[in-house]
């Protein structure tokens, strides 16, 4: 990454515009032009920095339901398993750690059942026991990684 990207990526974590072409705006505020901030985006994603470029939402209040969930993933499955979770419309976040419990992954769904139902298919799919631990207290913390 070079000075661009990381200003690219600093604007668009707090600051993304909410208008008709954004990214004509973040090109402005960064000194380059809409094509060239499309072009570093496109890389990024491509090579993983970016994952994800979307809004985040009040699902409470939307009505929806979510779920820290964690998984002993056997090392010879990580990669189907962390691909099949990956897939899911519903996973906001997907981290592996050094633990038993390898691979941890927040999912979201438009209700209870919905969210049972997506995590039932994988791990019918995978073979693998998702444990699911719902939330006593949401605590919100603004994840912003300065670059």
């Amino acid at each position: 990454m070079d000075e661009l990207d990381r200003k690219i990526l600093n604007l668009i974590q707090t600051d993304f515009p909410l208008v008709p072409e954004p990214f004509a705006q973040v090109a402005e505020a960064v000194g380059s032009t809409e094509a060239e901030v499309l072009a570093r985006v496109r890389a990024l994603k491509e090579k993983g920095i970016i994952r994800r470029l979307g809004a985040v939402f009040d699902k409470e209040r939307l009505g929806f339901a979510s779920v820290l969930c964690a998984a002993r993933v056997p090392e010879e499955r990580l990669r189907e398993f962390v691909a099949t979770v990956n897939a899911c419309p519903g996973v906001t976040h997907n981290y592996r750690r050094d633990h038993d419990y390898n691979v941890w992954f927040t999912f979201i769904a438009p209700s209870e059942e919905a969210l049972a139902r997506a995590l039932d298919a994988i791990e019918e799919k995978t073979g693998v026991e998702i444990l699911r631990l719902k939330a006593t207290k949401t605590f919100k913390i603004n994840a912003r990684f300065a670059l």
